[in-house]
C-alpha cells in the first residue's frame, strides 16, 4: 500500500484576501473549488507540476479570527531565487521571523499562519 501527500488545509477568515496573498507572496493559483451550503473549499497549486495542494476552507458564518494556539506548525516552501523572494516579502511587510544562520525566514499569511521560505538545495 502506498500513500502520497494530497493537500494541507487551513481555515481562512477572508477567502479573497487569502487567495490574493498566496498568489502574490508565493505564486500559488486556484486550481479548483468546491462550494457547499456552509463553506467553500479552494485548492491552490504551484503550477510547477507538484501534486501537493493547499486547501483553503472558508466557513460562511465565521466572523472571528481563528485561534492558532502556539502556532507550532507551519508549511514550508522552497525557491530557486531566495534573495528575490526575501526582498519581495520584505516589501510586502509579511516577514515575521528570520534565522540568517540557518538561511531561512518565515512569513505570516493574513490569518497569522507561519510559512517557511528556504532556498532550494
Amino acid at each position: 500500500m502506498e500513500f502520497k501527500f494530497a493537500h494541507n488545509n487551513i481555515n481562512v477568515l477572508d477567502l479573497a484576501r487569502s487567495i490574493k496573498f498566496y498568489e502574490e507572496a508565493l505564486g500559488l493559483k486556484e486550481v479548483r473549488r468546491k462550494e457547499a451550503e456552509g463553506f467553500i473549499l479552494v485548492y491552490l497549486g504551484d503550477g510547477a507540476g507538484s501534486a501537493h495542494e493547499l486547501e483553503l476552507t472558508w466557513l460562511k458564518d465565521r466572523k472571528e479570527p481563528y485561534n492558532l494556539g502556539e502556532n507550532e506548525f507551519h508549511l514550508a516552501f522552497t525557491t530557486d531565487d531566495y534573495e528575490a523572494a526575501h526582498a519581495k516579502h520584505k516589501a510586502m511587510g509579511c516577514i515575521c521571523y528570520e534565522n540568517e544562520a540557518m538561511g531561512i525566514y518565515f512569513i505570516n499569511d493574513p490569518d497569522g499562519y507561519w510559512l517557511e521560505v528556504l532556498p532550494r538545495r
